[in-house]
């Protein structure tokens, strides 16, 4: 009797040993698979590129003479800016030809024409678009202003226009929508930098009311 006993206490602790030894062998093995998961997420979250914040554009100084260009207009004519010397100019920059924002931009702007020719205004709309696509703008619209094609970009960089924009959760180089404005002597006079599409002809014909 004392052996059966002997034995039954025997199984019953090695049983236990077991539990134990194996309780400590499973929480090493959950260890290792918790620090290769980890191990993973912060190779994974290294490995993930983050886009890289550009410096801002550099603008024009006021009262700086604006840099001369030469562009071709929606009927494939060179427009030279130094060719307004004398009558206010508005030099401004924007995306895309017949895009929403665009179209109600330069809408407001075909609408006052009558007002900014009383006040010896010359508009000039830049964009990237190749002056097929400007012209189709112009007739659609009716625009009675030049649209200008600056395919690279050059005029919009020189004038701190072209820059790191956000859209979509996305990244990318495009035109910054600016506005400049110019004396008669071809001095900038002021920077539109916010401009609301809706209300810019009217802000550009309150300038230069005062200016005046």
């Amino acid at each position: 009797m004392a052996k059966k006993a002997t034995k039954k206490v025997a199984k019953k602790t090695t049983k236990k040993t077991a539990k134990k030894v194996a309780k400590k062998v499973a929480k090493k093995v959950a260890k290792k698979v918790t620090k290769k998961k980890v191990a993973k997420k912060v190779v994974k979250k290294s490995t993930v590129k983050k886009p890289v914040k550009k410096a801002a554009p550099q603008l024009p100084a006021l009262g700086s003479e604006a840099k001369d260009f030469s562009l071709l207009n929606q009927d494939g004519q060179s427009v030279k800016l130094s060719d307004y010397r004398g009558k206010f100019v508005v030099v401004y920059f924007y995306p895309r030809a017949m895009t929403p924002g665009c179209t109600v931009q330069a809408c407001g702007l075909r609408d006052k024409k009558t007002d900014l020719a009383a006040h010896n205004i010359v508009v000039l709309g830049i964009s990237p678009d190749k002056p097929a696509a400007l012209k189709k703008f112009q007739e659609r619209d009716g625009l009675n202003f030049d649209l200008l094609s600056d395919v690279d970009h050059k005029v919009a960089e020189a004038y701190g226009s072209w820059g790191q924009k956000q859209f979509m959760g996305k990244t990318f180089d495009g035109i910054l929508r600016q506005s400049f404005l110019l004396d008669k002597e071809g001095k900038i006079v002021h920077i539109i930098c916010k401009v609301d599409t809706k209300t810019h002809a009217e802000d550009v014909l309150g300038f230069y009311s005062k200016l005046a």
